[in-house]
């Protein structure tokens, strides 16, 4: 399987390089940034040791679509997509949080609300919800955004100001910018007969001060997804639901003893069973974007990438 697991490209003019989770992240110059999505699974915080074929470039292409569908009303970073795996946008400095939004009782909150609590990151969850049942209004749970290996945390608004995390005047315009996309989501989502269940935004200032929408956006790593079609009726019936997400994923790893906890050992991952979750992502992308899934040259991924982010630097600079 030719998968794009790690990158250590040297770009020109190239300052240094952040490798996440699942992006690598070049500095050009100080002025753009090379966003690489490898074929990476992270899980509970936890990398996967094999990668998945043409994730990356399904993340890529649905984040890039869903940023020129709500530039209206979120700026975001993007400049262009010069590779299938490749974004490239301008420098920001990211904040440390992540913003979580759900309009659903599913996935964490969900686990959570099953152990009695009723409040998380300092928002009150109502009583008497079950699983997968819709909130009165859409909940904002930040988490701190964790590096590799580490764990994302939750936390509240009042923490992220009492530590001086964020201020209060660019934590008031995350909040607004991650209601009108939410929203913005959800309203797409019923278009393609999907539920924007819950999904997290990544935000970063530019070097003149502006928050911008940075990272992916509405991608089923970042996001959660319900087929509409019968959903009520499975809530009525006390059934699971049809979903769009890598949850998937997170529920087989549960099935074999591991949810990212000291002490635990991933299951191994069969060719077999790689190849089973690549055709779940590529099902995701077709449904979430409403059309079909080309698959990019694979032959040579790391030489098409530096070929592609090469002749667009050179452009890039030629054009300024």
């Amino acid at each position: 399987m030719n998968t794009i697991t790690r990158t250590d490209f040297n770009f020109p003019n190239q300052k240094s390089v952040y490798h996440g989770k699942v992006r690598e992240v070049y500095n050009i110059n100080d002025q753009l940034l090379v966003m690489i999505a490898t074929d990476r699974l992270s899980a509970f915080d936890v990398v996967m040791p094999k990668g998945i074929p043409y994730k990356g470039q399904i993340l890529n292409q649905i984040a890039t679509q869903f940023m020129q569908k709500t530039q209206d009303i979120v700026p975001n970073w993007l400049i262009a997509t010069p590779d299938p795996n490749v974004a490239v946008g301008h420098l920001c400095e990211p904040f440390k949080v992540e913003m979580v939004i759900r309009g659903y009782l599913s996935g964490h909150a969900a686990r959570e609300y099953a152990l009695g609590k009723r409040v998380l990151c300092g928002v009150v969850m109502q009583e008497g919800l079950k699983e997968n049942d819709p909130f009165s209004h859409p909940i904002i749970t930040p988490s701190t955004k964790a590096d590799l290996g580490d764990h994302d945390e939750d936390i509240s608004r009042e923490d992220i100001l009492k530590r001086n995390i964020v201020s209060e005047a660019d934590y008031l315009v995350l909040e607004q910018y991650t209601r009108a996309l939410y929203q913005r989501g959800t309203e797409m989502a019923a278009s393609r007969g999907l539920i924007l269940v819950d999904t997290k935004y990544e935000f970063g200032k530019t070097k003149d001060g502006k928050i911008v929408l940075i990272d992916e956006i509405h991608t089923p790593d970042s996001s959660r997804y319900f087929y509409a079609e019968g959903y009520q009726q499975r809530q009525d019936n006390g059934e699971q639901q049809k979903q769009l997400s890598k949850e998937f994923v997170r529920q087989w790893l549960i099935s074999n003893g591991f949810q990212g906890k000291e002490g635990q050992v991933v299951p191994e991952m069969t060719d077999e069973y790689i190849q089973t979750v690549s055709d779940r992502y590529i099902e995701l992308c077709e449904n979430i974007l409403g059309e079909p899934f080309v698959k990019a040259d694979v032959s040579d991924i790391l030489a098409r990438i530096e070929n592609n982010v090469v002749a667009f630097l050179a452009a890039y600079k030629k054009d300024k």
